[in-house]
């Protein structure tokens, strides 16, 4: 039996609301004991001072490309990456070729993740087939499948009928429905934040309207058929207070929001780098300040990185013609550390938010640190100094506005069923 003794910690776990120095010792697979000057004999012993020691964080928003695109990213580079980042588990979007719309691809995309990933990954369906905002999908052959959530992201459901049957469907196979909320009359040919700053590009606007709109919209028909909405990525301070209103009336809505919302602005866009280029589009700052002030209060559960891989070739175009995305993975911990360091969020309540939150949301069993749990950890070490190079990180594709630029905040190992999958001078270990 394998057994592993993290010495010497900041042990989180919002759960229990516990934040204190501790050794966590692991057997089999599972948190054995938690507490001071635990024995090490027979176990390999782990060095965290200094370090952080949290559940492993839950990435309710990645982007893994396979099947159909593996050039971009395939299930065993993205998961890599995941573990590289402190990420333990991670919900996959449906936007694969061939969609994400049948049992058949949800089985193989599980399968390959028990192959290849060093990381757990959790399909979710598409909630139409091909993503085409028309028939809806077999909800219950894809849950029985194994899909944890419904949605076409990247796509936007526009009729409302068909919306409101996804919302009643998904109340029958007990599955949150993930909306990406933009209408896309209004957004039409957008590239970026309708604003100032689009007028100074000479690029066309995408408004903060187009998001709260169709916030609005779902808002409404999740409260007519009692189902879960789950709103994707947001990034206007309009929709955050939309989502605000809603809880507090007791809707059962969730919302994420991703570090480049949280961090970066409309401004970002001005040199025309098209790995700047996101859907939605980086946002004013007063939108950011929005996003920061409703993951703060609550309104805002969980951070996902919206991990979105394109290919070299893909992104070195015209920004017009560049598609939308960035990776994230290995980046998200030290950007949003951020919070931290601005006295915005306490470092429990940062791990609130990038694993027990989105755990919640998803119904998933992790994102805790108990005595007994399976031991999907993180060891994260705060203060760490490093340059961020893509070409060197493990997902295949380098769109990354943080390519380039000192970091300070890392993950120097992540444990997934108590093995040690990734550490920072080791690099990824299994499988």
């Amino acid at each position: 039996m394998s057994r592993i003794l993290i010495r010497g910690g900041r042990v989180l776990d919002p759960a229990a609301e516990r934040d204190e120095l501790a050794d966590v010792r692991i057997e089999g697979g599972h948190v054995a004991a938690v507490g001071a000057q635990l024995d090490a004999q027979g176990a390999e012993v782990l060095d965290a001072s200094g370090c952080w020691v949290t559940p492993g964080f839950v990435d309710l928003h990645t982007h893994l490309r396979e099947p159909g695109q593996e050039y971009k990213e395939d299930i065993a580079s993205g998961g890599r990456a995941a573990a590289a980042g402190g990420f333990t588990s991670v919900v996959c979007m449906a936007n694969t070729q061939p969609v994400n719309d049948d049992p058949s691809v949800t089985d193989y995309i599980l399968d390959r993740a028990r192959q290849d990933s060093p990381v757990h990954v959790h399909p979710v369906a598409a909630a139409t087939r091909r993503l085409e905002g028309g028939v809806m999908t077999e909800m219950s052959a894809l849950v029985e499948a194994g899909a944890v959530a419904f949605s076409d992201d990247g796509h936007t459901i526009m009729d409302s009928g068909v919306m409101r049957r996804v919302f009643e469907y998904s109340r029958l196979v007990a599955r949150p429905v993930i909306v990406h909320a933009e209408d896309r009359t209004l957004v039409r040919d957008g590239v970026v934040n309708e604003g100032p700053v689009s007028t100074r590009l000479g690029l066309p606007g995408n408004p903060a309207v187009a998001e709260a709109v169709h916030v609005a919209r779902d808002l409404m028909l999740a409260e007519v058929t009692g189902a879960h909405l789950h709103v994707a990525h947001v990034s206007t301070a309009e929709a955050v207070d939309l989502i605000r209103r809603a809880r507090n009336r007791g809707l059962h809505v969730t919302a994420e929001v991703t570090p480049h919302h949280l961090t970066l602005t409309d401004e970002a866009t001005l040199g025309y780098d098209p790995n700047t280029k996101v859907a939605p589009p980086l946002r004013s700052a007063e939108d950011v300040r929005a996003c920061r002030e409703g993951l703060v209060d609550g309104t805002l559960d969980a951070i996902a990185t919206d991990h979105a891989p394109h290919a070299v070739h893909e992104k070195e175009v015209e920004f017009t013609a560049a598609p939308p995305g960035l990776i994230g993975l290995e980046t998200a911990f030290a950007v949003v550390m951020d919070l931290v360091r601005s006295g915005e969020l306490t470092p429990l309540q940062l791990v609130a938010r990038l694993a027990t939150n989105p755990a919640s949301v998803i119904g998933l069993g992790a994102g805790r640190l108990e005595e007994g749990g399976v031991a999907d950890l993180a060891v994260v070490d705060p203060e760490r100094s490093w340059t961020y190079d893509p070409a060197k990180g493990f997902s295949k594709s380098r769109n990354s506005p943080w390519a380039g630029r000192r970091l300070a905040g890392r993950p120097v190992g992540t444990l997934v069923g108590g093995r040690l999958v990734y550490h920072v001078d080791r690099g990824v270990l299994v499988p």
